[in-house]
């Protein structure tokens, strides 16, 4: 009874496991675009650009990622501006995470060897040549490991989507119990399907990071 029950629920569960992983992984794509992005405007000589990119930051971390979801579904329509839940969730996720990866990034790049740069400077190398061949390869071999946690936590955080109505696996897993009303089955396959999404991402996070610093040491 109990197999036959898993073996109905199970393929609605995995369909909406698949709208989590498109979720992530375009929300994941956002967000590091933007956090570059964000992180080279926060190091700005020019003060005005630094803190107008802090401030930002400062104001995405600062609201829940929930809120943040809700305004880009519910409110931007009323300014003419419509978005599907499914875009509104990549963008609302991608957008919260943005500020994180902004941190990380910058952590990264602030922690190259200015001699590095000034002997590529030395070399007749632009800003822009120097960043894209010596900065920006090493920043992120040392933003690896956060870099990494961030898209642990943005799978998880997917579910949060499930509020603005995009049947990713949460959403399909309440639809599920709501009907059946077997919740204890349901949430259980529900944590089990997050976990099997979890655990081979960390495990191939630690990998690149092991690789990445047997990399260093030559």
């Amino acid at each position: 009874m109990l197999i036959q029950t898993l073996l109905d629920f199970l393929p609605i569960l995995l369909r909406g496991a698949l709208v989590t992983i498109e979720v992530t992984l375009y929300a994941f794509i956002l967000s590091s675009v933007l956090g570059l992005a964000l992180a080279l405007l926060k190091m700005s000589r020019w003060r005005s650009v630094a803190w107008s990119a802090a401030t930002l930051v400062n104001i995405i971390r600062g609201l829940p990622i929930i809120v943040q979801l809700f305004y880009i579904y519910f409110v931007l329509p009323d300014m003419g501006i419509q978005l599907s839940a499914f875009q509104a969730g990549v963008i609302g996720l991608g957008i919260a995470y943005s500020a994180y990866q902004a941190e990380n990034f910058r952590a990264g790049i602030e922690a190259i060897d200015i001699g590095q740069i000034e002997a590529a400077q030395s070399l007749g190398m632009r800003n822009a040549l120097i960043m894209r061949r010596v900065i920006l390869p090493q920043a992120f071999r040392i933003s690896l490991p956060p870099y990494g946690n961030t898209l642990v936590m943005m799978l998880k955080d997917s579910s949060l989507v499930s509020t603005i109505t995009v049947l990713e696996m949460t959403r399909a897993g309440q639809m599920i119990a709501s009907s059946t009303f077997q919740n204890m089955t349901v949430y259980t396959m529900v944590a089990v399907l997050y976990l099997l999404l979890s655990l081979p991402l960390v495990y191939l996070i630690r990998r690149l990071e092991i690789r990445s610093a047997k990399g260093r040491k030559k």
